[in-house]
């Protein structure tokens, strides 16, 4: 068994306590009141004791599980919803499940898990991880979380919540805030959740149901469809027990097919008006493109119907494309009472549901059928590793939309009239016309149109309606208000203050044709909303007929075709466009031939006078960084188009290029190629050679500096001889041997008087002496040839 912080906390107070007390005082706690204690302070004993005055039929606060079954199915996962009839409001709330007659202080007490849709409302408590609490303490009115039923075994479980409004808890064992389930038997399995009871509520009533996209980028991001995310059209109605368009563990009939996988309403619309006698309306809206849009730019889809005593439950389908076969609706869902009365409102949020026709996993994963078909479930975060909702941890599916069904109006007399906070009368008027225009400056608008005609031509109240476009919202912080106002009237020659007018409610949708080929009959009704204050009796008729063609000419080669479906969207978003509607063959000729009749028809549709607004344009942005580090380069800034794309198309430039210069860049110093290695030095022994380049460019900037530009390297040519002045010596000999000879060439054949050397030296006559003797003179001689010969040399 898990324990809980709270005994061991206990645990050591005790401990304390009995080390400070006297002994005496310690031994006064006896054994029974010791277990008293841990009695009370057992596992989640804590948020069961705390329960404040409990007032009898309190009905402000609600504990309801979607579909209100009587049974579960083990392993099933149910949405239980805790919400405040407004103006009420709690602050704080504690959900738990128990066994029959279980007290919860051990954790066996406890029967199925919970499962937190919205992490930011509620979370599991801390000293109780069973039970779901708020994450945050603030007002709501609502809240939500999924419960998986216990396995087989169990028996019956009992749902319990506990509310905080202004520091009171309230806790009920009994009523609005409890709900029992039991274990629904084997016997059932396949069936729904519960037989549903027959409705005691007297009259009709009439709701509205608007569904509200929130499947985008942002909350789902994983392989988001960026550009074909849409909710295709809604198509249900209002039927009777005796009829399931689709269910929870049922199989997907055609219809539902073609809506799941291909987002066509037509086969499931001719199969709900194949039950007439089962359904009541037939309920259809608009698609909506994209999937999710801002409640200023575009009216949510929406579509009104109505109910009655014998069908009083309501389903609707929508597609989630693209997907291979999603989809989001609601099945079944009882607008009747315990209290025989109709439901006042619904909010509903949506996970998607898988149709069991198609076995993709991600958002545009190609068609591939399964086979054979599988039953229609939700899908779930473990389904598959590349689902777009897949979490390993198996956390909850984020909310892809919302419902909500409000009733709008009541017919006839009321067997268990409850009090609404808004009158049923006064909701379907609009608040009276400001007489200030306090639309914000960043929303730019058309012009107002005309009034509609009042959607009464009697003296029964209606309304009436002018539109007008947002073309440009400059501050997408700052909202916009609506682009449809309302006005409530009468028909001509009606007043409000005629005390003998009686109030009339709007037309109920025509019935169907009475037969199914060839003119017919079909009817609709209206009822007193208000009967007159002067007590007179309402004369205006309450119902009317026409007569109704299917096929004037009932015969072999006739085909019987289905009703027309709603109009497209207009082609234009302003000015003249163009719109079509569209309708199928529902039985083909008899004799096998073509049908001929139209399955589709386009007419002209006028939009909101065109008009051409200026471009719209963000400020420029900061310039980027140069495109380079040094030089020269280039630099970018961007703005954008804030203006709607519809709008008409704008020429303003949304970047603007530049140059941009920074310090040189730079430059390494450039060489030549080096030159051929020179011849050695030396004629013998070791010497050198050298190779030089020369400078091109000298280096700038901090350029990279000149390397060397002189190599050496060493050279031998031949060995020289061991004694150089031997060898010197002879080198002298040779040249003087040489030079001798040569002088004697030269004075061959020239006499020279006595006493005069031939030869001058640097151009003087040398002149010699004539006393001296022969041998004298030829010494002389000798050694002036010497020095001649020296210097000359």
């Amino acid at each position: 068994m898990r324990l809980s912080p709270a005994p061991l906390r206990l645990s050591r107070t005790l401990a304390l306590l009995a080390l400070a007390l006297p002994l005496a005082a310690a031994l006064a706690f006896s054994d029974e009141t010791l277990d008293k204690v841990a009695k009370s302070e057992g596992y989640c004993s804590r948020i069961l004791r705390a329960q404040g005055t409990r007032r009898e039929g309190y009905t402000e606060f609600s504990l309801r599980v979607e579909g209100d079954p009587d049974f579960y199915k083990p392993g099933t996962s149910y949405r239980v919803t805790l919400s405040a009839a407004p103006p009420s409001y709690f602050r704080g709330f504690t959900l738990i499940a128990l066994k029959e007659n279980r007290e919860g202080d051990k954790e066996e007490d406890h029967a199925g898990t919970f499962q937190i849709i919205d992490e930011e409302e509620t979370q599991f408590m801390s000293n109780c991880p069973v039970a779901v609490t708020e994450s945050t303490p603030r007002r709501r009115t609502r809240i939500q979380v999924f419960w998986i039923a216990p396995p087989t075994g169990t028996g019956c479980v009992i749902l319990k919540a506990s509310i905080v409004q202004k520091r009171i808890i309230y806790f009920q064992d009994e009523g609005s805030l409890t709900k029992k389930l039991c274990e629904q038997d084997s016997t059932f399995d396949g069936v729904t959740d519960k037989p549903i009871l027959d409705c005691c509520a007297c009259g009709t009533a009439k709701y509205r149901l608007t569904f509200y996209g929130n499947w985008s980028e942002k909350t789902h991001p994983k392989d988001y469809p960026r550009r074909a995310n849409h909710w295709s059209a809604i198509i249900g109605g209002s039927h009777s027990k005796n009829y399931v368009l689709w269910e929870y563990g049922g199989y997907a009939s055609e219809g539902v097919k073609q809506v799941a996988e291909l987002g066509s309403p037509v086969k499931m619309e001719e199969e709900i008006r194949q039950q007439s006698d089962e359904v009541l309306t037939v309920i259809k809206a608009k698609a909506q493109w994209p999937a999710w849009q801002p409640l200023n730019v575009r009216a949510a889809p929406s579509a009104e119907f109505s109910v009655d005593r014998t069908r009083h439950l309501m389903s609707f389908l929508t597609m989630m494309g693209p997907s291979p076969d999603w989809n989001v609706g609601l099945s079944a869902e009882d607008l009747c009472t315990k209290e025989c009365g109709w439901v006042q409102k619904v909010v509903q949020d949506l996970i998607p549901w898988d149709a069991g026709t198609d076995s993709g996993v991600t958002y545009e994963s190609p068609n591939k059928p399964t086979i054979p078909q599988e039953k229609i479930r939700p899908l779930t975060s473990l389904d598959h590793p590349q689902s777009p909702f897949y979490d390993p941890e198996g956390g909850s599916i984020i909310q892809v939309a919302r419902v909500v069904i409000e009733r709008i109006a009541r017919k006839g007399e009321q067997c268990n009239i409850v009090p609404d906070n808004v009158d049923d009368i006064v909701a379907d008027l609009a608040p009276e016309e400001k007489d200030e225009d306090d639309t914000p400056e960043t929303c730019i608008y058309s012009n107002w149109s005309p009034w509609s005609a009042c959607s009464s031509s009697t003296c029964d109240k209606g309304k009436r309606m002018r539109q007008r476009m947002l073309k440009a919202q400059l501050d997408l912080s700052v909202p916009c208000p609506d682009t449809q106002d309302f006005q409530p009237c009468m028909g001509p020659g009606c007043s409000d203050e005629d005390g003998s007018t009686c109030t009339m409610s709007e037309w109920i949708t025509w019935s169907p044709c009475s037969i199914s080929c060839g003119t017919g009959m079909r009817s609709r009704e209206r009822y007193v909303k208000q009967f007159p204050e002067d007590g007179s009796v309402c004369t205006l008729p309450t119902e009317e007929t026409e007569k109704c063609t299917v096929n004037e000419e009932c015969s072999p080669s006739s085909c019987l075709m289905t009703e027309w479906g709603e109009w497209d969207e207009c082609s234009a978003t302003c000015g003249m466009g163009m719109k079509k509607r569209h309708r199928m063959v529902k039985m083909s000729p008899a004799d096998g031939s073509m049908c001929k009749a139209e399955t589709s028809q386009t007419e002209k549709c006028m939009m909101p006078e065109c008009h051409t607004i200026p471009c719209l344009l963000s400020p420029w942005s900061e310039w980027s960084d140069c495109s380079v580090t040094c030089g020269k380069g280039m630099r970018t800034r961007q703005r954008m188009l804030k203006s709607l794309a519809e709008l008409g198309d704008c020429n303003e430039e949304l970047e603007q290029v530049e140059k941009c210069m920074l310090p040189e860049c730079p430059i390494d110093c450039e060489l030549t190629e080096w030159s051929q290695w020179s011849e050695c030095n030396k004629s013998c022994g070791k010497g050198h050679m050298i190779r030089t380049r020369m400078i091109q460019m000298e280096p700038q900037f901090g350029g990279a500096p000149c390397p060397e530009t002189v190599q050496r390297k060493k050279c031998r040519v031949r060995k020289c001889l061991r004694n150089p002045s031997i060898q010197k010596l002879r080198w002298r000999e040779a040249r003087e041997s040489r030079r001798g000879e040569q002088l004697r060439e030269e004075s061959d054949g020239e006499q020279f008087p006595a006493g005069v050397l031939p030869g001058t030296l640097h151009g003087k006559a040398l002149e010699m002496p004539t006393s001296e003797n022969t041998t004298n003179t030829n010494l002389l001689s000798i050694k002036f040839t010497c020095q001649m010969i020296k210097v000359d040399y």
